[in-house]
């Protein structure tokens, strides 16, 4: 339980982080259907993908050992949660960014696609230190309480 606790909240505290930088950056559109609607779409700084899968193989580590056969999984998994933030879906969200630009100067009926963005390098590094800071918050508070 304590593993899929402290990945829940690695996700949470990430997203959270987000949603504080967008109230106060410069797009103040933080309580209307905007942000609701963007509470849980892909993108932004930090990535939450990179802070969930970062504390459940931080706290893999910890009680299982680096030598698990558990935490060589959990590696190779988070390894390929952060490239597809970074590459597959962040390629993605350019063309389908391209492909509503091409939408509306054809006038097109269809109306605009969903997009879901990736993230930029930068923004997975933040999201992997969210998660080794909730990890070891996490590992700490369950030795205390």
């Amino acid at each position: 339980m304590k593993f899929l606790l402290g990945a829940m909240i690695a996700w949470l505290v990430a997203q959270a982080l987000k949603h504080g930088a967008r109230l106060f950056g410069r797009n103040r559109r933080i309580f209307g259907t905007d942000t609701r609607a963007k509470l849980f779409l892909s993108g932004g700084m930090p990535s939450a993908h990179s802070a969930t899968v970062t504390a459940l193989t931080a706290m893999i580590g910890y009680y299982e050992g680096c030598d698990s056969a558990v935490f060589a999984l959990s590696v190779l998994f988070s390894a390929v949660v952060m490239y597809d933030a970074m590459m597959v879906r962040f390629s993605s969200g350019e063309q389908g960014d391209l492909l509503n630009k091409l939408l509306k100067e054809q006038k097109s009926k269809l109306g605009q696609i969903r997009i879901a963005h990736g993230h930029r390098p930068i923004e997975v590094i933040a999201g992997a230190v969210v998660g080794l800071v909730v990890a070891g918050v996490v590992i700490l508070a369950t030795h205390y309480l």
